[in-house]
């Protein structure tokens, strides 16, 4: 990436990450589709709930619409939030897509079983400072969803996860559920993000 890029590398990419990106998601905030992500967010609420009572290959199909679910939000977040630090939204977006595979490797056991939540914990934290430096969304926001990733990262010891439960399940509930009924109520202040988004790219 130091070295220059020919002049059709650079239009390429110009193509793929330039203006039309920002264009494309702009448009995305100005439309209905702007409160996708709480869409999305909602259905991943409701498929995960039902997957903790039932059994079975219906259980298991409400895992996988959940996790794919998560991933639209993810997507759409990292949109979202691009314009308040690109490397950052990069970070969380790997971390969340990561939770996302993990999960489902672990029901086949291509890959040692381990809780998702914990990679959502480092998501949500960095979600919530995304929201405190943005402009677009209430810092509120940022304080529930602070407090929700360190509910999940409890999963980090089964012992204290253990001891804790069911407990420790509410913080990521209500703070992750918050941030969904914004969404879909509120959605983003398009002025604000267009300012931001525009004083990035300068």
């Amino acid at each position: 990436m130091i070295a220059h890029p020919a002049p059709a590398a650079r239009g390429v990419r110009t193509a793929f990450v330039g203006p039309r990106a920002r264009a494309y998601a702009s448009a995305m905030l100005r439309s209905p589709r702007a409160r996708l992500a709480g869409v999305f967010y909602l259905i991943t609420f409701v498929t995960g709930a039902y997957t903790l009572t039932a059994r079975g290959t219906a259980g298991m199909v409400a895992g996988l619409v959940a996790g794919a679910c998560y991933v639209v939000v993810t997507v759409l977040f990292y949109f979202l939030f691009r314009p308040v630090s690109r490397s950052l939204s990069l970070l969380a977006a790997l971390i969340s897509l990561a939770g996302c595979a993990i999960g489902p490797l672990g029901q086949m056991h291509f890959v040692p079983r381990i809780n998702t939540l914990v990679f959502f914990g480092f998501y949500c934290l960095l979600i919530a400072y995304l929201i405190s430096r943005s402009t677009f969304l209430p810092r509120m926001l940022s304080v529930v969803m602070a407090i929700a990733g360190l509910g999940w990262l409890t999963f980090l010891s089964p012992a204290l996860a253990k001891q804790l439960s069911p407990y420790n399940m509410i913080p990521g509930l209500v703070g992750e559920g918050v941030l969904t009924l914004w969404l879909l109520v509120k959605g983003v202040d398009v002025q604000r993000w267009k300012e931001q988004a525009g004083a990035g790219a300068g």
